[in-house]
């Protein structure tokens, strides 16, 4: 009876480091694919990509100016209105915009949009037992289905955090606007404060994300079972876990960046 009861308190743990244990073997698959020819993924590349593209800029654009004009740019400014110190609301936007706020709302946005489709499409293939009639014909799943997925959402993601930042800093300029405040103040701190390795940062920090996000959706989708109520399931467990990796992720890298360019906590 102890003994069940001890099995039944870990199982939940014992299954988080089975599925631990598969994503990383799926990545190391998945970049050894990716590396070694042949490449016949490149027209599902193109497609997955666009397919991503198409769907994720509109709601970032919206999800992106909005939060950036409420959260950093309007709360902030009533802030530095107490002590003067409006004009530097452009340095503040480096921190918000540029770091955090843009490679968040996309990961967010591509997780929830483009990931969810992946997962879907993945795991209605896995339950008409598409994947296995592939496998009987010598097709490899992984460097025909998921490669060109993993290489699309890294490419979007690192686009789209370009278009998030500068929809992001809209929002600054909006608020510097509705504070009948003269712009060159805003664009001096801005640029006094931002620096390449904040922009490279946050680039690759967003192509990390879209890695993070195919990965999980992949597997969640090629490992659905159940019917159609299965694969409603590994959608939302794609999506959750896709949040949590990149959340825990996103600690991970902004330590190590901060820890090796230290010039970045100085404010200039």
């Amino acid at each position: 009876m102890v003994g069940s009861a001890v099995n039944r308190a870990f199982l939940p743990a014992k299954s988080v480091f089975e599925q631990v244990g598969e994503l990383v073997l799926l990545t190391g698959r998945t970049i050894a694919s990716a590396v070694r020819p042949p490449y016949p993924y490149g027209e599902e590349f193109i497609g997955q990509f666009l397919f991503a593209l198409q769907l994720c800029w509109f709601p970032l654009l919206v999800s992106t100016v909005a939060i950036n004009f409420g959260a950093p740019g309007l709360q902030a400014a009533n802030f530095l209105t107490l002590f003067g110190a409006l004009d530097r609301l452009g340095g503040f936007f480096v921190l918000a915009a540029i770091r955090e706020i843009g490679p968040f709302v996309t990961g967010v946005c591509v997780a929830g949009i483009a990931g969810t489709a992946i997962t879907a499409d993945l795991g209605a293939r896995k339950i008409r037992e598409e994947l296995d009639a592939l496998q009987v014909l010598g097709v490899d799943p992984i460097k025909n289905l998921v490669v060109p997925r993993f290489l699309a959402l890294m490419l979007v993601t690192g686009l789209l955090d370009i278009f998030a930042i500068v929809a992001g800093l809209s929002g600054g300029i909006f608020t510097e606007i509705l504070y009948h405040q003269s712009l060159g103040g805003f664009f001096a701190t801005l640029f006094e404060q931002a620096s390449v390795t904040d922009l490279w940062g946050s680039v690759i920090k967003c192509t990390l994300f879209g890695a993070i996000i195919a990965i999980v959706c992949c597997y969640k989708g090629m490992t659905a079972s159940g019917g159609a109520a299965g694969v409603g399931r590994a959608v939302n467990e794609a999506v959750v876990i896709s949040f949590l990796a990149f959340f825990a992720f996103n600690y991970v890298f902004t330590q190590t960046l901060l820890a090796t360019n230290p010039e970045l906590q100085t404010i200039r």
